[in-house]
């Protein structure tokens, strides 16, 4: 088999901002409430007329500005997304339009919620190591705004909206896609979810349809859970051990569920990244952005080993262990 690597990586977050005073305006909350609860401070909104093939766009041009690469040879392209711009064409089609990529390239758009990007990352791995794919640009955006209610005082406080993308390309030489776990439980379907063509899930009627739904303390408790076990099971699969992992990077769902996973693990906090204090939770796109802030900022490094870890709706969750082999900027990255 072919190695692969991450070779860029590129982030986008809308230039408006909703802070928690503006919430106060809004729904009955305040900022002390808001950042005791959540740890977040300020989540970006999209424009009206801003979808989330626009949001990938914009994170896909600056990972290839900043990195030097072309557009003209990716020949897959994959997207997570839970807020497609269309129930079909898919977003990797549209964005496959715009960046130009060759009409030979794959397009594809991939649905698991907040765990999307990790289970895209997942697959874009498996097509370079088989041989069949060189070059696979890899995206988890969202764009919740559009289906928050913000009449609900319990959800429009934790989404933002953003996008995230990463260069998976093959390497000859290694590996540094190190071990992996995946996992579902269908059976709490109805705890997260936005209703669609069927607004009844395992023979409960869904409620508020259109509009993002959650029941926040059964995923709290399923996460808890769920989660430190997975990258038990990762570190397992990877035959290595948590002391050698340098970042780990939990989706962004809320401070209040990283730090419990953090302490079932006997982890630092200090060593768990996050986007969610002044971006919220943007579902596929937090694991992306907390990696790009990482780089940005200087403490993710080539070399250390990164622990990535989605959950959410399905409930859905997957884990992957990684060196990181980033090649070397050409170009300093914008200010989010």
């Amino acid at each position: 088999m072919t190695g692969a690597k991450i070779t860029a990586i590129g982030s986008y977050v809308p230039v408006r901002r909703l802070t928690n005073s503006d919430l106060e305006q809004m729904v009955e909350t305040n900022d002390e409430w808001i950042v005791q609860r959540t740890g977040i401070r300020e989540r970006r909104i999209s424009r009206e007329d801003e979808y989330t093939s626009d949001l990938c766009v914009s994170a896909a041009q600056d990972l290839l500005k900043r990195y030097g690469k072309s557009a003209g040879d990716v020949d897959m392209v994959i997207v997570a997304t839970s807020t497609p711009d269309f129930s079909f064409p898919s977003v990797a089609s549209i964005i496959q339009h715009r960046l130009g990529i060759p009409l030979t390239a794959g397009a594809v758009d991939m649905s698991a919620a907040c765990a999307g990007f990790v289970y895209a990352l997942h697959t874009a791995h498996a097509y370079v190591a088989s041989g069949l794919h060189r070059k696979v640009l890899v995206l988890g955006a969202d764009a919740l705004s559009k289906i928050t209610d913000y009449t609900d005082r319990s959800t429009c406080i934790l989404f933002g909206d953003g996008a995230g993308a990463v260069l998976v390309e093959s390497d000859e030489q290694e590996d540094n896609f190190l071990g992996f776990h995946l996992g579902s439980d269908g059976g709490g379907a109805h705890h997260v979810y936005r209703t669609g063509l069927s607004h009844k899930v395992n023979g409960i009627e869904l409620m508020n349809p259109g509009k993002l739904v959650q029941n926040g303390r059964e995923v709290f408790r399923w996460a808890v859970r769920t989660v430190p076990q997975g990258i038990q099971q990762v570190l397992k699969n990877a035959g290595a051990e948590l002391a050698q992992v340098d970042w780990l990077i939990p989706h962004s769902a809320n401070l209040r569920m990283i730090e419990p996973i953090c302490e079932r693990l006997d982890y630092p906090l200090e060593q768990a990244l996050y986007s969610l204090e002044y971006f919220g939770n943007t579902s596929a796109a937090s694991i992306p952005l907390a990696l790009d802030l990482g780089v940005r900022e200087g403490k993710v490094l080539n070399g250390q080993q990164i622990l990535l870890y989605g959950f959410g709706a399905g409930l859905a969750h997957a884990g992957q262990l990684l060196k990181l082999a980033l090649d070397p900027q050409v170009e300093l990255p914008a200010q989010l």
